[in-house]
């Protein structure tokens, strides 16, 4: 029998949801899963095992001995976060639909899972897609080229896969961030190690560059900088002559610099701890989705892949826009964080929106800056309230019975089942449940019909090539029973 950290050599014969492949064993003449973590079929490795149960196991590769015959080789660097890049996309598209269909259908209990499928929606790109990219130094670092770990470096790029403390240098074009930065980043990273200050030493939480956060404006092609960095030695670099460098090598691009100080021992961005300053530039940068403009800031959440995001907006306002919504009806954006759907909701029909977050900071911002926006946009049929979903109705009366259709856009971890009841005694005709993690979603089929929704069609965005993640739009109308 296997056990935990034993190394064992695996074929990958299929796929598991959530980015695992799946290995068998045949253990007492039965077959024995092993989940292998961004396991590619027909691949053969090397596997240590880190979770054993009596039924099954999971693992990750320690080596490829083979790789798939799907496989195919690219130009880019391999990093952790595009663990499926060297798989055709037409590969990955089937490998999503298949492990989708399979959780709507094991976990959320779809019968005729094909008759409800509506459309695929590709990314408009498969690379440099993402306008936000987190960079992280480290004094620990892993050497690509001679597969060593190397100690009292100064390594400037993304995580070595399962570690928190140790970082490749990117060297080249990542295939999913701004080409031109990927490849010009080996230039920051010897300019910064001029400057004699050390990087940051993630095990003994001292050092002085933490991370360079970057976000990526499609429609104006510039690029936003954010420098991390400690408050120790900060008298001893020179923001301003940062600043300048990053302007002779990026000209024009470059839409600004912010330095933010953090001294958490959390070895993260923490854009929310510590102080930040503008260095050069502007603040924020702007982005036209559907037509519509919006200014984002560092800490903005906002769509990964803004092109992509078009297509996946479009579809809930079709999907709302099916529904023939009377003209005195409501329509609600729940958890609206900054309120990007709802202004394009607005925008697309002639119903009043509100949009709905209990936490305050949100709706603090969508008053402040997107409000702001549709002003500029024309918008006016636009509310944003702090409330909790259960007690909406009776802090807002003027609201009942006038609610027709619901927007729900909740965070990967899905919605607690208690403000899930809550949003479907609101009552509303049609809901629209947008989720970037189907398999919470398919958890929430069961209440959704056992109190009087039938869904009724969905459809699938692949906004992020290269990775396990799949969204998923789903349509439901209720039933012509009273909900209890």
């Amino acid at each position: 029998m296997i056990k935990k950290g034993e190394i064992i050599k695996l074929e990958i014969v299929d796929y598991a949801f959530v980015g695992k492949g799946i290995a068998k064993l045949n253990i007492e003449d039965r077959d024995y899963i092993v989940f292998v973590q961004h396991g590619i079929k027909g691949q053969i490795a090397n596997v240590k095992i880190t979770k054993k149960k009596p039924n099954y196991a999971e693992g990750t590769i320690t080596e490829i001995i083979q790789h798939s015959p799907l496989e195919k080789t690219t130009k880019f660097q391999p990093i952790s976060g595009s663990p499926y890049i060297n798989l055709p996309i037409e590969e990955q598209k089937k490998m999503k639909l298949q492990v989708t269909k399979e959780v709507f259908t094991k976990i959320g209990k779809i019968k005729d899972i094909d008759s409800l499928f509506d459309q695929w929606i590709s990314s408009p790109s498969n690379y440099h897609y993402r306008n936000k990219m987190e960079y992280s130094f480290s004094s620990i670092g892993y050497n690509l080229e001679k597969q060593v770990v190397e100690d009292d470096v100064f390594n400037l790029g993304f995580k070595r896969k399962g570690t928190w403390w140790m970082v490749e240098n990117l060297d080249a074009d990542s295939g999913l961030f701004d080409q031109e930065l990927d490849t010009k980043l080996f230039l920051i990273r010897n300019h910064l190690y001029q400057t004699g200050l050390p990087v940051w030493h993630p095990p003994k939480k001292e050092g002085f560059f933490r991370h360079l956060v970057v976000r990526k404006s499609f429609s104006n092609n510039q690029l936003l900088f954010n420098l991390v960095t400690s408050s120790k030695s900060l008298n001893k670099f020179d923001l301003p002559a940062f600043g300048n460098y990053l302007k002779e090598i990026l000209g024009e691009r470059l839409a600004g610099l912010i330095h933010t100080t953090n001294d958490d021992v959390a070895d993260r961005e923490k854009l929310d701890k510590g102080s930040s300053k503008l260095i050069t530039g502007n603040s924020t940068i702007e982005e036209t989705i559907n037509g519509l403009n919006f200014e984002i800031s560092m800490q903005s959440f906002f769509q990964t892949n803004p092109l992509c995001a078009e297509k996946l907006y479009q579809k809930v306002i079709d999907y709302l826009l099916e529904s023939d919504i009377p003209k005195d009806q409501i329509i609600m954006d729940l958890f609206c964080g900054t309120g990007t759907i709802g202004q394009l909701i607005a925008k697309h029909t002639n119903n009043k929106v509100v949009g709905v977050d209990i936490v305050a900071s949100s709706i603090e911002n969508a008053k402040k800056n997107v409000l702001e926006n549709s002003q500029k946009n024309n918008l006016s049929e636009l509310t944003f309230i702090c409330a909790d979903v259960g007690k909406f109705l009776l802090n807002n009366p003027e609201y009942q019975n006038k609610i027709h259709s619901i927007v729900i856009d909740p965070p990967r971890a899905g919605i607690a089942p208690k403000t899930l009841r809550k949003v479907i005694r609101l009552n509303a005709k049609v809901i629209v449940y947008v989720s970037c993690n189907p398999g919470t979603q398919a958890r929430d089929l069961t209440t959704l019909h056992e109190m009087g929704y039938e869904l009724q069609k969905f459809s699938l965005v692949d906004q992020f090539p290269h990775t396990s993640h799949i969204e998923s739009i789903m349509l439901f109308k209720k039933l012509l029973v009273e909900t209890v």
